[in-house]
């Protein structure tokens, strides 16, 4: 019975599945188009929020730091990831990794993390995306009714609920289009960031840098409720720090999601052209892209006011910081900025989720029908309008500020997966071509894997109590459904059935 949970699908037959006209994505993306949707999905609400959260509660300006070591932890599992993405050439990235390695079970329970990942993630931007708009239409003729603002003013989000219903199409018109949306906004949120930085410069004082990681601090209990200190406190009784190293440290792992996003170009491979060549330059080029620009906004925002005077509840403290320099209008900039660029992070992290449900109906794991694509426009848009639906349902009716951390802890936990799966693969399939290699091989991915998981341990316990009922819930699905009707599984039974038919009753 068990080793029907560690069947894996090779390499060669994910690749000819690719092939099949009804389940076939068409092949548009080019390297730019990669690098663009890595840093389009990253330069996001992260940047507009996170600099400053981060620099008033766990780092002061030493945020950079945190940046950087968050930055160093997605490239180890990028170096993962290029070389997996280049090798396995097909949709669904960490899952589809995980299932030519790990086997069967591992890929459907990391699919099914992703599946959350993705769509808490678009519905949370969605949420976000509505909040700035409302900002930049108070006090005006197209100001949103409170009733239709959010759940928490009204009984509906309906500009969330409208933005997820237009990118449905969008997506189901096809990625290029999306693509080519994508590569519009982002320039218009690069404009606004390298805005940011140079003219920030000319108001930062260095003497606000000073001193540049604060003296260290403790933080008890009385911080918060069990429930919302990190599992590494509740587990061996750790205080987390607050400023200094550790301080640094703690602050890495809050702004990790600020860099989620690189693993979204993984999931667009099927829809590469030369994959082996673009693949990694997308996901390196888009990482060393976002990482440089979170340093230079992070230095300005802590040099333009102390970090004992940011207010770590602002939900725009980049546009405050300007705003309290005597630069409204560059606040004004930032806010109209920053509610573009959700727009396509959304659209973004809408797609990695169609990309992943696709390849798991492709392989019978959720039903077969949800996987077919669009007859002339190639893309999956039975999934898409299903996700689409979900995610419009939970942007429109569900507050979702305590789910946000499941999208850091269930990209983490793809992360780890992808790290150990480059160990397995080289051991099992040596023979196979590899673009891109993975330098000290096992030692640099068994450093990401730990790496990883450490930033999953500084996730409050509560984050981590939903991630385990949603995974539980998983492996029900699982075994009620998907393990019956697995693609693999059913040819492996037709196989034994052929060669010895006594065999085949004692298949999994």
């Amino acid at each position: 019975m068990t080793s029907g949970l560690f069947r894996t699908k090779s390499v060669e037959q994910s690749i000819r599945d690719t092939e099949e006209p009804e389940h076939q994505l068409k092949k548009n993306l080019g390297a730019l188009d990669l690098i663009v949707f890595g840093v389009g999905v990253c330069v996001g609400a992260g940047i507009f929020v996170l600099t400053g959260h981060a620099a008033a509660t766990n780092a002061g300006p030493a945020i950079v730091l945190s940046f950087l070591i968050a930055g160093l932890a997605c490239g180890l599992a990028a170096m993962c990831y290029a070389e997996l993405a280049s090798t396995v050439p097909v949709a669904g990235s960490a899952y589809t990794f995980t299932y030519a390695t790990l086997g069967e079970l591992a890929a459907w329970i990391i699919g099914w993390d992703l599946i959350l990942e993705f769509t808490v993630g678009a519905a949370a931007l969605a949420t976000s995306f509505s909040q700035y708009l409302g900002v930049l239409l108070a006090d005006t003729p197209l100001a949103i009714p409170d009733t239709l603002a959010s759940t928490e003013t009204g009984w509906i989000n309906l500009p969330a609920f409208l933005l997820v219903a237009a990118l449905t199409v969008v997506l189901i018109t096809g990625v290029k289009l999306s693509s080519r949306l994508n590569q519009v906004v982002t320039g218009i949120k690069l404009l606004v960031v390298f805005a940011v930085i140079i003219v920030g410069i000319f108001f930062v004082k260095v003497s606000n840098w000073v001193p540049f990681i604060p003296p260290a601090q403790g933080a008890s209990e009385a911080d918060g409720s069990a429930l919302t200190l990190p599992l590494v406190q509740s587990l061996f009784g750790i205080a987390p720090s607050v400023f200094g190293i550790g301080g640094v440290l703690a602050a890495a792992a809050m702004v990790f999601f600020a860099f989620i996003g690189f693993d979204i170009v993984a999931t667009t491979a099927e829809e590469t052209r030369n994959p082996q060549r673009n693949l990694p330059i997308g996901i390196f080029g888009s990482l060393a892209i976002v990482t440089i620009l979170y340093a230079g906004v992070s230095l300005v925002i802590t040099g333009m006011q102390n970090y004992k005077d940011i207010d770590p509840k602002d939900g725009a403290p980049l546009a405050t910081a300007f705003t309290n320099n005597g630069l409204p209008a560059m606040g004004n900039i930032i806010a109209i900025g920053a509610c573009i660029g959700l727009i396509v992070v959304t659209m973004i992290l809408f797609l990695g989720q169609t990309r992943v449900g696709f390849s798991m109906s492709r392989d019978n794991l959720l039903p077969q029908a949800l996987g077919k694509t669009h007859p002339k426009f190639r893309t999956p848009y039975r999934f898409t309008m299903l996700a689409g639906l979900a995610i419009a349902l939970l942007a429109a009716f569900v507050p979702l500020a305590k789910l946000a951390d499941l999208v850091n802890i269930g990209t983490l936990s793809a992360f780890v997966l992808v790290s150990v799966g480059v160990i397995v693969l080289r051991k099992k399939r040596p023979d196979l071509k590899r673009s891109f290699k993975v330098p000290f091989v096992p030692v640099l991915p068994i450093v990401s894997a730990i790496v990883c998981f450490y930033l999953m341990m500084n996730l409050p316990l509560e984050t981590w109590i939903r991630f385990v009922i949603w995974l539980a819930l998983g492996i029900v699905v699982y075994f009620l459904y998907s393990r019956r009707h697995s693609r693999i599984g059913r040819n492996s039974a037709e196989d034994a059935s052929s060669e010895n038919p006594e065999a085949a009753a004692s298949i999994d």
